[in-house]
């Protein structure tokens, strides 16, 4: 088959187009014949050689995948070969205490497809086939590509850690993310106020499209002053944050009394300062979040189903081109998400 790999960490420059052998499942797994894989962070946190994500090399990136099952192993149920799937890219042991108790992302050896395995730069993919699960039947393949990995992602950060409410008000920092697209129309589905921010003008209009009640140019305006005049002066009840250092400040100072700020990610850098006197005098929570449950992933693709939900896709890539992808998502120069096809 045909895979896009690296054998060594470092820049875009360490991607190769090359044949690796189709991989042999066993039993408890499915092979799926990939049709897209949808980019994230996560591909560039791992090429890079980040060390939460270690791994043996050469290595194949890409934790979204939908495709169509080809091989079956002889314990894996459920499953025919020829059926559209996507793959819940969180990869858990499902019997441990937290497996158990449907806390499958608190598993001591949970990992994520792409990172911990070979992922979907490829043209064929392993899966365990609990992580197989089929596609809404109104999606096409980049859709059920692009929407798994920043779906759970943001239900978990929305609800089951800050406990969103309905017409409570919420800051999303970078709507035109995967993450930020998704979290503001489920915000919005919840019956939130959503104030959201970009970096660019041209994305505006995007972002209200999708739900925004206020989008902010982070580039051009200062975020928590604005927050201020557009709540009166109280803030808001929830941030969702997944940049890191360069708006730490900004989100700690848009949180009302009693705020809570969720974050998943750090891709400006993994350190910030924080006053304490500040957190607990205003009553502050501060959560940090990884990926969800798959019962939040199955959720968010029956609201995918339902078209409650969309798939925001910037733009798709030929398997052949991830390099140039990797190199469009580095350029932030996209709103949504960027999807490879075979």
């Amino acid at each position: 088959m045909k895979a896009v790999i690296f054998r060594a960490h470092g820049g875009p420059d360490k991607l190769s187009y090359e044949d690796l052998p189709v991989p042999t499942i066993g039993p408890e797994d499915v092979l799926v014949r990939v049709k897209a894989c949808a980019l994230n962070h996560l591909d560039i946190w791992v090429r890079e050689g980040n060390p939460a994500y270690p791994m043996p090399l050469p290595h194949v990136s890409g934790s979204d995948v939908a495709g169509i099952v080809e091989q079956v192993g002889a314990h894996a149920e459920g499953i025919t070969i020829g059926q559209r799937v996507f793959l819940s890219p969180g990869i858990s042991c499902w019997r441990c205490e937290a497996c158990l108790a449907g806390r499958d992302n608190f598993c001591r050896s949970y990992g994520l497809l792409g990172a911990v395995a070979h992922g979907g730069y490829a043209e064929y993919v392993k899966i365990p086939a609990r992580n197989v699960l089929p596609i809404p039947e109104n999606l096409s393949f980049e859709q059920a590509a692009a929407f798994p990995l920043v779906s759970v992602t943001a239900s978990h950060m929305l609800f089951a850690l800050a406990g969103l409410q309905h017409g409570e008000t919420v800051l999303i920092m970078g709507g035109g993310s995967g993450v930020g697209s998704m979290a503001v129309q489920m915000a919005k589905l919840a019956g939130a106020r959503v104030i959201t921010t970009v970096g660019s003008d041209d994305k505006i209009p995007k972002a209200v499209i999708l739900g925004a009640d206020a989008v902010l140019n982070h580039t051009t305006e200062k975020v928590a002053e604005r927050v201020k005049l557009l709540t009166e002066g109280r803030g808001v009840d929830v941030v969702i944050e997944h940049i890191g250092p360069v708006v730490w400040d900004s989100c700690m100072e848009s949180l009302a009394k009693g705020g809570r700020l969720v974050t998943c990610g750090a891709t400006s850098g993994g350190e910030v300062q924080l006053n304490l006197r500040y957190v607990f005098s205003r009553q502050l929570t501060i959560k940090g979040s990884y990926m969800g449950t798959r019962a939040e992933l199955v959720k968010a693709a029956e609201l995918m189903g339902q078209k409650r939900l969309v798939s925001v896709i910037d733009r798709t890539f030929p398997l052949q081109e991830a390099r140039a992808a990797q190199l469009h998502m580095l350029s932030r120069k996209f709103f949504g998400k960027i999807v490879l096809v075979c």
